[in-house]
């Protein structure tokens, strides 16, 4: 899988650059995008960036993106801790992605689970990178194009949302996973992560040189805010 990150990356980046020569670094004003994603007459309807989300097209804008990926905090079956879709199927599919070559069959299970499973969760952000891969291997050039935007403009709603240098400026997530997914697919090595009250995650990085950061932090006060309002006898 490592030259599909590879790719991922130089796509995301390339997002990013055409985007405004670099990043737009903002706090989400969740907020604005509660009200607008649940107002069924914005044009950033939670329904509406879903069904544009899910199609095979590039319609969605990055403010679209944006609109989708935190607008998912205030739907009704919304869970940051939600468990991975049909967990027997995936023991079956998970070793298929460790092999170097693959037979027609296991391409075509890969893609069924990747697909049911964006279906039960849009922003399960390794299945998305698992259903270009199998795009990739399959030679669907244009549908690999397709969901690597998709994918990328995820990572760049993240991305925005902060530096990750410290608990000020802590890229904001909507599911506690996608942490070490985001850090990952970016090429960064985790060797560690421990929470710091009130609701940051610090992550430590294995760096290369010494003006490498060594660690990076992500906000969890959305995600916390919204599990509690759902399971307050938990608090």
């Amino acid at each position: 899988m490592r030259k599909l990150v590879i790719s991922l990356l130089i796509s995301f980046f390339a997002v990013a650059a055409n985007a405004a020569n670099k990043l737009d670094i903002h706090k989400p004003d969740l907020e604005k995008i509660k009200k607008e994603t649940l107002d069924p007459r914005s044009k950033h309807t939670y329904a509406k960036l879903l069904n544009k989300f899910m199609s095979n097209d590039t319609i969605m804008t990055t403010e679209d993106f944006e609109y989708f990926y935190y607008g998912t905090l205030f739907q009704e079956d919304y869970d940051p801790y939600r468990p991975a879709y049909d967990q027997a199927e995936l023991e079956r599919v998970s070793p298929l992605y460790y092999k170097t070559s693959h037979s027609r069959a296991e391409l075509e299970q890969m893609e069924t689970y990747a697909k049911k499973a964006l279906e039960d969760n849009p922003l399960d952000l390794v299945q998305l990178k698992n259903l270009i891969f199998v795009y990739e291997k399959k030679q669907k050039v244009n549908l690999a194009k397709i969901w690597k935007n998709k994918l990328n403009h995820l990572l760049l709603a993240i991305a925005q949302s902060g530096t990750g240098a410290d608990p000020d400026n802590a890229w904001t997530v909507v599911y506690p996973k996608h942490e070490f997914e985001f850090l990952n697919i970016s090429g960064l090595v985790v060797e560690g992560s421990e929470f710091q009250a009130p609701y940051y995650e610090k992550f430590n990085i294995k760096t290369k040189s010494e003006k490498d950061p060594s660690a990076y932090y992500f906000n969890l006060q959305p995600v916390l805010e919204q599990y509690y309002k759902k399971h307050p006898s938990e608090r």
